[in-house]
């Protein structure tokens, strides 16, 4: 049994990773400041629940002691609240991070695993998208990831501290909020089709995005807190149209629900699609199709909605 710490871990993707590693016996201490997650997504897990925040130092490094790892997904996750919140960004996003490495830094071996972004990419129209880029972030959130890449490398060159950085690209699955005012489309999409209410598509529907179920990004996180070093692509490597995803839950749920295109929205990127190779060689091997994740997910939701 190791202790692991997840940043975050009330939120939809730490919320599985918590439940993985509590479900393999280990101790689990979720360190969340519930800004964004739900103790809720915690119920009925086996762990040890802080609320706090990264930005407290001395937090940070009393609950790090004796930890294996620590997957930092603590963060300012709205790229638009980013934007009229700069200076809160940069204290959660890379002063939280820097926290976080310190704290590892006096823990002996243990790794930290960074949660980061696709959008460090920026719009860059070459797909698919490989690590060894030219990173293009637009936005404070992008920026204060990336700078979590660098930091993360440089303990590690300079302190020895393991580290690696995970870019996800679209990650999806339970828990993942439908009411945010920034939510992603997959759980908008599925909660409309299944009220079959309409379906708003912003644009044609032909951008693509390169969607990943977050059991496998779970997979992807726990290779990591044993393998590797420096950032990795964490995805399918294929794209699905905003159109075809809609159509897809549609179909799944039986829905009746019309798709309603409105215009295009500024700074939207056109296409994303992942190389996720680096990471494969590594030994990641999604397990999931889009198919069978939609399915899974729209179960949840289902029963989210008969239990109101």
């Amino acid at each position: 049994m190791k202790k692991y710490v997840i940043t975050g871990g009330a939120g939809f993707i730490g919320s599985h990773i918590a439940e993985f590693l509590s479900n393999q016996g280990h101790e689990v201490t979720v360190l969340d400041s519930l800004r964004t997650g739900f103790t809720k997504n915690l119920n009925n897990l086996n762990v040890k629940f802080i609320e706090g925040d990264i930005r407290d130092k001395d937090l940070v490094k009393e609950v790090a002691k004796n930890a294996s790892a620590i997957f930092h997904l603590a963060a300012l996750v709205s790229v638009p609240e980013s934007l009229t919140k700069i200076s809160e960004c940069v204290a959660i996003n890379t002063i939280g991070t820097l926290n976080v490495l310190d704290a590892a830094r006096e823990t002996e071996n243990c790794k930290v695993i960074l949660s980061t972004s696709a959008a460090n990419y920026g719009d860059n129209p070459i797909l698919p998208k490989v690590e060894t880029m030219v990173s293009e972030p637009m936005t404070p959130y992008a920026i204060t990831k990336l700078d979590g890449e660098y930091y993360l490398k440089m303990y590690e060159d300079q302190w020895n501290v393991p580290t690696t950085s995970l870019r996800y690209f679209n990650v999806f699955g339970p828990r993942q909020n439908p009411k945010s005012a920034y939510a992603a489309a997959v759980p908008i999409f599925i909660n409309k089709a299944l009220q079959n209410e309409p379906i708003t598509i912003y644009g044609d529907g032909l951008q693509t995005r390169d969607f990943v179920y977050v059991k496998d990004v779970v997979k992807a996180n726990i290779l990591a807190s044993t393998k590797g070093s420096g950032t990795y692509n964490v995805a399918l490597g294929h794209s699905t149209s905003i159109l075809e995803l809609a159509e897809n839950i549609i179909s799944i749920t039986n829905s009746k629900s019309q798709i309603k295109f409105l215009d295009e929205r500024a700074g939207d990127i056109k296409h994303s699609q992942a190389n996720p190779e680096k990471f494969n060689k590594l030994g990641f091997q999604p397990q999931y199709t889009i198919q069978d994740a939609l399915e899974e997910t729209i179960v949840f939701y289902h029963n989210q909605l008969i239990s109101k």
